[in-house]
């Protein structure tokens, strides 16, 4: 089977949420629409960013067939679903699902309690889900500052090679630059590497990175985007005051107590996507506040992504 590469900035959608804490897939079409009007490639659902691993499968299922409705006859932009990583049964059964609804693609993480014991445990964990979607491309989602689980991806790249046909590449979530670039050049860049660090993306886009998937990509996608280009013209100066814009931004998510401050960011562009579920915190009206003057000093909305009208 044949992968693409794929290419660009691919976000990490938050899930939808309403008052209640129930999933409100009423919101896809709408942000399904704004990602496409900032030029984002693709959605990376269900994953960290979609709290993936607080929602139900059934919930799973209604997220994926929401984005599927969506992108169903849009070729240039790809769908892929974090299936889970604790139990392989589900991952299958959401695998078939996925198949069966049309999505692009899958991934899958390493098993977080149950941890596999060598790499190559990893790899017979994925074989068993990627064969019951043997056409289906199949990516690594490597985020070993969650999981736990943190082996070379290049010797992932060894164990698997020529054993999981459909095996695309990997989400690769960690900052390990050496190990990012001998996957990247591994079997003459047989596998697809896409790069999972915001606050880096510079320092990936030299050593090779060509596609991205992040959660900042939703609600500040001009700001990657002039990076990339500044990069690729060779104006380095330019492309690091875009990427330290960047880490100002990413460091407001720490201030404001992590993951679910990307929510607020995205009230801020007008895709009001409710609260995270427990146990993540989610800020206070007075917390709100603050965090919103402290958007207004890094000059967020010269750079944030736009909400179609």
């Amino acid at each position: 089977m044949s992968t693409k590469h794929l290419q660009g900035l691919i976000a990490a959608p938050f899930t939808p949420m309403n008052p209640d804490g129930s999933i409100n897939t009423n919101l896809v079409p709408a942000y399904y629409n704004m990602l496409k009007a900032n030029n984002v490639t693709g959605a990376f659902i269900c994953g960290s960013t979609g709290e993936g691993v607080s929602i139900t499968a059934a919930e799973k299922k209604q997220v994926m067939e929401a984005w599927a409705a969506c992108s169903k006859n849009d070729a240039e932009f790809t769908v892929m679903p974090l299936l889970g990583g604790t139990s392989i049964k589900d991952c299958k059964e959401l695998a078939v699902y996925a198949k069966s609804i049309g999505l692009d693609a899958i991934s899958f993480t390493a098993p977080f309690y149950f941890k596999p014991a060598d790499v190559n445990m990893l790899a017979d964990a994925c074989f068993e889900i990627a064969s019951t979607v043997p056409d289906m491309p199949f990516y690594y989602y490597h985020i070993p500052v969650l999981t736990g689980v943190n082996f070379s991806m290049i010797d992932l790249l060894k164990a698997i090679d020529g054993k999981i046909l459909n095996f695309a590449g990997i989400k690769y979530t960690h900052e390990d630059f050496m190990d990012f670039l001998s996957c990247t050049l591994y079997a003459k860049g047989k596998y697809d590497m896409l790069w999972g660090r915001d606050e880096n993306m510079l320092p990936a886009l030299a050593v090779g990175a060509k596609g991205a998937v992040g959660s900042t990509y939703n609600y500040a996608a001009p700001l990657y985007h002039n990076l990339i280009d500044a990069f690729n013209k060779g104006d380095l100066q330019k492309a690091q005051q875009l990427q330290e814009q960047s880490i100002d931004m990413i460091r407001l998510l720490g201030k404001y107590g992590g993951i679910a401050t990307g929510k607020a960011y995205m009230k801020l562009i007008g895709v009001d996507c409710g609260e995270f579920r427990l146990p993540v915190k989610n800020m206070n009206a007075e917390q709100f506040i603050l965090f919103k003057k402290d958007t207004e000093r890094i000059n967020f909305s010269s750079f944030c992504s736009l909400k179609p009208v």
